[in-house]
């Protein structure tokens, strides 16, 4: 059987929060119509779940096979190593005004231009390392516009976790996180080498804890997306289940 191909659309829109232009990657399924409504699903590193991660065959796969609900994908891709901790780091000088991008711009946006549900649970946020971070983040900060966070291999820290621990309403919010049991010794974007697995760890006990909704994996494998694209249809089945 033939593969499916939906449309990827590159649309630009500009931001007020951040001063400047944003590109999107929009792929819109191959049984697209705008008869239908549609969930959100929306990258952080946008252009490497693309590429890397293989998300449009994914998602076409997973709709197939039934196993998820109508989605669009947008892929939000960053200008480089820079921009990307600035936007996506806790303590990135423009941290702040991404959140409120993603909640205050991009989703208005995005509701105007296609058929969606216009509620959290029909909005996904997805992200590896430190784009799970911002993911999580971003669903912590407005829990009632994005509903499902799924972190692949997630950047952890004190103030994430005290973050979740603050977090009032865990029944808002529906999460998918995988981890790298090789994922001891990470060498991040600031030069330095981390352990990843004991914080994400701390953070599943939390999570669990809290009484999320809530699924949790460990892979055997390192923080690379030779790991991250086999983990992606689990992810994706979990969050965008029908």
């Amino acid at each position: 059987m033939a593969e499916q191909r939906g449309t990827t659309l590159q649309q630009t829109i500009y931001s007020q929060e951040l001063s400047e232009e944003i590109t999107l990657l929009i792929y819109l399924p191959s049984t697209y119509s705008p008869l239908h409504k549609y969930s959100l699903l929306i990258a952080q590193d946008g252009k490497d779940y693309f590429m890397l991660g293989k998300i449009t065959r994914t998602v076409e796969k997973l709709l197939a096979d039934k196993k998820i609900d109508r989605t669009i994908v947008v892929g939000i891709p960053y200008k480089d190593v820079n921009d990307r901790y600035e936007k996506y780091h806790p303590n990135g000088k423009k941290h702040a005004a991404y959140l409120r991008f993603l909640a205050n711009e991009l989703v208005p946006y995005l509701d105007k231009e296609f058929p969606t549900y216009q509620m959290g649970l029909g909005r996904a946020l997805i992200g590896d390392s430190l784009g799970g971070t911002v993911s999580l983040l971003a669903g912590l900060m407005y829990p009632h516009t994005f509903g499902k966070i799924a972190m692949q291999s997630p950047y952890i820290n004190e103030t994430i976790i005290e973050k979740v621990n603050n977090f009032a309403q865990p029944h808002l919010l529906q999460l998918y996180h995988s981890i790298g049991t090789e994922e001891t010794a990470v060498k991040t974007t600031d030069g330095q080498v981390r352990d990843f697995i004991t914080p994400n760890r701390q953070a599943h006990q939390l999570f669990k804890k809290k009484g999320f909704t809530y699924k949790y994996e460990e892979f055997n494998g390192n923080h690379t997306w030779t790991y991250w694209q086999p983990d992606l249809p689990k992810a994706l089945e979990s969050i965008l289940v029908i």
